[in-house]
């Protein structure tokens, strides 16, 4: 009996990579020397009088390592199964990134690939929230995936299902489906379902898939048959192009469960002034505080307007005044400063205050909410406390700082968009997870308000 054959492991892999690397030029030399004496067997002492092909095969050792780097990166990727883990926006990310891949090293792939091995079941629950958020907006309110509050859609609509209409549709009915496989450690989507999806639609019928065989066009003299997976859901056709998906009882509980473990209740928007914050997947010990990471950072100076004056290279502009309330350990200061504007904060927390004091920034301690408004500000960039909707006090109190015309954009909980809207103005959402490595996965967005001129 033969022995089984051991799997190849990640550092295999390199090294029969580093191997073939390492011996390309010498491949293609031989392989020039079999076609020089392939011609040399189709004459008679040299005297060419045909090509003994078409066309001369051009080989480049360089485009050769090329393929053998990418085909290194795909063969890691798949033994390590990352696409069981990793998002649906994660895997497109990484096709897209291997046209062009770095160099395949021990040290690049345990950088690319290190934290879905360490954290798995964060990206997986990444990747379901990612895929619902942009189906519905109820999917983005952590108040409405608590275990035991009703809201969730049972029903979701899909533009552009078909190929007529394009692929759009079928592309987000597989990313459903495959999000929910890997949270339920189900076989991914295969070709064979879509068939099943085509064979029920062109029967006229909604596709069920809940494991049922499903019988397809007599082809060549046989009849097709297409095992589904018990998915718990069903998609009906349209002739408009769109598909309707529903969710049975158990998939939308699934489904409820698995965004209310992503995003936790660290940060509920209480109803109640006098609500006590609950255990969540946070890290941070203290529930006021949550700084802001480097993108979201970018995202709201973007938003508001704020230009690098770095940039410029003749006549900038005057710097502008831009105040941050809640200021903590002056992260977003750091980044308006090096866009080249002066920059004021606030902040209650001593030791915070001291921090970004440290950094050479002008802070005052104080209760941002006990301090008398001047109109002084040209902007407002500002992380203020989420818990209990004490936001909407701050953002309020901010606002009477900005001189006329002036510009606020705040970072706020999802909720306070979609749920409460007691604040208007221009709102962005944030990437799923934007708030994960300061530890709370709660949905945020941005919201930017005008101050009358």
């Amino acid at each position: 009996m033969n022995a089984l054959a051991r799997q190849s492991t990640v550092s295999d892999l390199i090294d029969e990579y580093d191997q073939k690397r390492a011996a390309m030029e010498s491949e293609v030399a031989s392989f020039e020397a079999a076609y020089l004496k392939l011609e040399m067997a189709a004459c008679i002492q040299g005297k060419f009088v045909a090509p003994v092909s078409r066309n001369r095969p051009h080989i480049s050792a360089e485009e050769l390592k090329r393929n053998l780097c990418k085909s290194g990166w795909k063969a890691i990727y798949d033994r390590l199964q990352i696409d069981r883990i990793a998002s649906a926006k994660d895997r497109k990310l990484f096709e897209r990134t291997v046209e062009s891949p770095p160099e395949l090293t021990f040290d690049n792939a345990k950088a690319t690939f290190g934290d879905y091995l360490e954290r798995p079941r964060h990206h997986i629950l990444r990747g379901l929230a990612e895929v619902f958020a942009d189906l519905d907006p109820a999917y983005k309110s952590h108040s409405k995936v608590k275990i035991g509050v009703k809201g969730l859609p049972k029903r979701v609509i899909l533009s552009s299902f078909g190929s007529f209409y394009g692929n759009y549709g079928r592309d987000k009915f597989r990313d459903i489906v495959n999000a929910l496989a890997a949270y339920r450690g189900q076989p991914l989507m295969e070709y064979s379902e879509f068939s099943a999806i085509d064979v029920a639609h062109r029967n006229g019928e909604d596709a069920i898939l809940d494991g049922r065989v499903y019988a397809g066009e007599p082809r060549y003299g046989k009849v097709e048959e297409h095992q589904t997976f018990d998915r718990g859901l069903w998609i009906r056709k349209f002739s408009n192009g769109n598909a309707h998906v529903f969710f049975g009882p158990e998939t939308l509980l699934d489904i409820n469960k698995a965004l209310a473990e992503f995003y936790g209740e660290v940060l509920p928007d209480a109803e109640e002034e006098d609500a006590k914050p609950k255990t969540g997947t946070a890290v941070s010990k203290d529930l006021q505080f949550y700084w802001s990471p480097a993108d979201v950072i970018e995202r709201a100076l973007e938003l508001a307007g704020l230009y690098n004056l770095r940039d410029w290279n003749h006549n900038p502009p005057e710097p502008s005044r831009v105040l941050e309330p809640s200021c903590g350990d002056g992260r977003i200061m750091d980044a308006v400063r090096k866009r080249g504007h002066h920059v004021f904060g606030i902040e209650y927390h001593a030791g915070r205050a001291a921090e970004a004091r440290a950094k050479g920034h002008n802070v005052l301690s104080a209760n941002f909410l006990e301090c008398p408004p001047k109109p002084d500000f040209d902007f407002v960039v500002m992380n203020p406390p989420f818990y209990g909707r004490h936001y909407v006090k701050h953002v309020r109190h901010a606002l009477k700082f900005l001189k006329p015309g002036g510009q606020l954009v705040s970072i706020l909980p999802a909720t306070a968009h979609y749920d409460h809207d007691e604040l208007q103005g221009e709102w962005r959402d944030l990437p799923v997870g934007s708030f994960a490595e300061a530890g709370t996965n709660v949905p945020t967005g941005l919201l930017k308000i005008r101050r009358p001129a």
